[in-house]
């Protein structure tokens, strides 16, 4: 029907053009001969098809309405039209090109693409109508707060806790409930840890600590230039070495072979045989002091972070550079290495965390969330999860692309270590002396400690540069800038009543970055 009327319209109009621009056509002798039908028709067939054709072929949209006005319009030419049906309702078309939404938060579709300014009332009967799937999915993707229509297409954003929610397919009996924000779970008791043995030997701040797989002794390195090794049951040191021109910044064990690797900010890297107590390979690259280092657990792969803005892929035993891995834009403070994807995650003062694909040796994610110095990462040994640290927020990610999980929040210093173990306790270490400690799973802050610094030493030189769990997770080990090394452990007189968990479901905001 509505094709049958858009069809006898135009051949109306152009029926009437042609009569009046060509009512007469000149035949061979010149004299002007009025036009037959036949040829009328033809003519007018093929200024149809090659004029008008596209007309009759453009997409349309319906819109049924009630034609209310004069029984019988004039064009603007004084022919008379079709006499409208008054009072009934006729099919009439719609024609355009940019779509504009029918209602806040509702999606463009075959159904809904209505060339006009929706109205409060067809808005609102527009989304109760709704089908139950798309009224839910609809409404999660609110839009914004003011009534701000947004185009298909668009990201979806975090929805607000006070955000209105359908619930039902039925008009008659659907219902505005308004969305709960999400409360923080009840947390995992753990027994409190308290300061058990105090050890002194180091000159200089204690910058770095690591225990080995055996889980006899320990080793730190310091500012004083030298390494010590210390025996874990008793806290005697047992071996000092030296070698490092300036402070050793990172130590650590390896697994696979007995090697004790160390860097410095002599711009060194050293690969120790401990079986002779020597050195025995050097790392040669770096332009400027090494912050940090690590072992990948499943190949010959050390990797190192230095202020010169990269960190370093070398083959342990070739002592040859793999990969330079670049991208940072500031000194690279902390780097991390585990045998699944992404095997590589550096920390950085830029203030972003870089998750890098180890093959390639190039930046697989970019995480840009903190606004300040990320000093310190730490890998969870069981989930595939991590925690970064810096002075504004830790921050818990999800591997294997960096999505956000929370904020730890409430450490407001300089973060310089963290640590976690297989019960889920993470301890934060900082500038000021501070340390806390976390249930991982929820983030609640369950003991806070600050030691004193030893005789002698200034308030001032109170200072955590390092943390890290024994291999029984059952000592934990801190590295000082009063140069001491702290060992605390669980109170084993501590109960949930002794220590209850000061708990009450308060409103989280996770994704607040």
């Amino acid at each position: 029907m509505v094709e049958e009327v858009q069809k006898h319209s135009v051949h109306t109009l152009v029926f009437r053009s042609l009569k009046r621009t060509h009512d007469m056509f000149v035949a061979d002798n010149g004299k002007p001969v009025p036009l037959d039908e036949e040829s009328h028709k033809r003519k007018m067939a093929i200024k149809l098809r090659n004029e008008y054709g596209p007309v009759l072929h453009m997409p349309t949209s319906k819109e049924n309405f009630k034609e209310k006005g004069p029984q019988n319009a004039s064009d603007s030419y004084g022919h008379k039209q079709y006499p409208a049906n008054q009072g009934q309702e006729v099919e009439y078309l719609v024609t355009g090109t940019h779509p504009y939404p029918p209602g806040p938060g509702v999606a463009l579709t075959a159904d809904t693409k209505v060339q006009r300014m929706p109205s409060e009332s067809a808005a609102q009967s527009l989304a109760v109508a709704l089908p139950t799937s798309q009224t839910r999915g609809d409404t999660n993707r609110s839009a914004p707060a003011g009534g701000e229509y947004r185009h298909p297409g668009a990201s979806d954003r975090a929805q607000p806790a006070g955000a209105v929610v359908m619930e039902g397919g039925n008009a008659k009996n659907s219902a505005l409930m308004a969305k709960k924000a999400p409360t923080m779970p009840k947390p995992q008791w753990h027994p409190p840890w308290k300061l058990y043995r105090v050890i002194s030997g180091h000159l200089g701040w204690v910058r770095c600590i690591a225990v080995e797989p055996g889980n006899q002794w320990f080793v730190t390195g310091s500012a004083d230039r030298t390494i010590k090794i210390w025996d874990l049951a008793s806290g005697k040191l047992k071996l000092s070495l030296t070698g490092h021109i300036s402070t050793v910044r990172g130590v650590i064990v390896s697994t696979r072979s007995p090697y004790l690797f160390s860097c410095g900010e002599d711009k060194q890297v050293k690969c120790w045989d401990l079986e002779y107590n020597k050195v025995i390979r050097h790392y040669h690259g770096h332009l400027s002091a090494v912050y940090g280092l690590d072992l990948h657990p499943t190949i010959d792969v050390l990797v190192t972070c230095s202020r010169d803005s990269t960190a370093r892929i070398w083959d342990v035993r070739t002592k040859a550079s793999v990969h330079t891995l670049s991208g940072h834009t500031n000194a690279v403070a902390t780097v991390r290495c585990q045998a699944a994807e992404p095997q590589i995650i550096t920390g950085s003062h830029d203030t972003t965390i870089r998750l890098w694909d180890l093959v390639a040796g190039k930046t697989r994610v970019t995480l840009t969330n903190h606004k300040k110095s990320v000093r310190a990462v730490v890998l969870h040994p069981r989930h595939y999860t991590f925690a970064s640290g810096s002075p504004d927020n830790i921050k818990q990610w999800k591997f294997p692309d960096g999505s956000f999980i929370q904020n730890l929040s409430g450490h407001n210093a300089i973060i310089n270590t963290l640590t976690v173990n297989s019960d889920g306790v993470l301890v934060s270490g900082a500038d000021n002396g501070t340390m806390h400690l976390w249930d991982w799973r929820t983030g609640y802050n369950f003991q806070r400690v600050h030691a004193a610094v030893q005789p002698g030493s200034l308030d001032s030189e109170s200072g955590i540069f390092a943390c890290a769990f024994d291999q029984s997770e059952s000592r934990l080990l801190t590295a000082e800038a009063d140069k001491t090394i702290k060992v605390y452990r669980e109170d084993d007189t501590a109960t949930e009543e002794t220590h209850p968990v000061s708990w009450k479901p308060e409103i989280i905001k996770r994704k607040r970055f």
